[in-house]
């Protein structure tokens, strides 16, 4: 079930991006996938569809209805914060860290690399035993 905090929450939420339940159309819908006679006899997929911006949203993620609203509607906050903030959004944000660590790197910075690294060999290998003079 859905507790009392994490409505308020999403009601917030929604207020600050100015989304009003009138906006919203809501059709609930049978799934799809793995779940045989038990996804095709209930209606727990949500549709939802932002009449203002045109943004359309299925969500299947759980077996409640309930928790399909609510993970719905934070879809659809995550959404238009994107639009409307750019950059500066969470899922932008990581989205943005994701590519830059995939990124290939530069011929200069992987011979830094590899110099650093023989650097670090060489600095440990000055912290073997002291060998014996004959």
């Amino acid at each position: 079930m859905l507790s009392a905090a994490k409505e308020a929450e999403l009601r917030e939420r929604m207020e600050k991006l100015d989304i009003l339940d009138v906006d919203l159309v809501e059709k609930f819908i049978r799934g799809s996938g793995h779940g045989g006679q038990k996804i095709n006899k209930t209606s727990s997929c949500v549709y939802l569809k932002h009449e203002p911006s045109g943004i359309e949203i299925k969500c299947q993620q759980d077996r409640s209805q309930a928790m399909n609203r609510y993970h719905a509607r934070m879809e659809l906050c995550e959404q238009l914060e994107t639009i409307e903030l750019g950059k500066k959004s969470a899922r932008k944000q990581a989205q943005e860290k994701i590519r830059r660590q995939k990124r290939r790197q530069s011929r200069r910075q992987r011979q830094k690399n590899v110099g650093l690294k023989r650097q670090h060999g060489e600095k440990k290998k000055l912290r073997g035993k002291p060998k014996r003079d004959e």
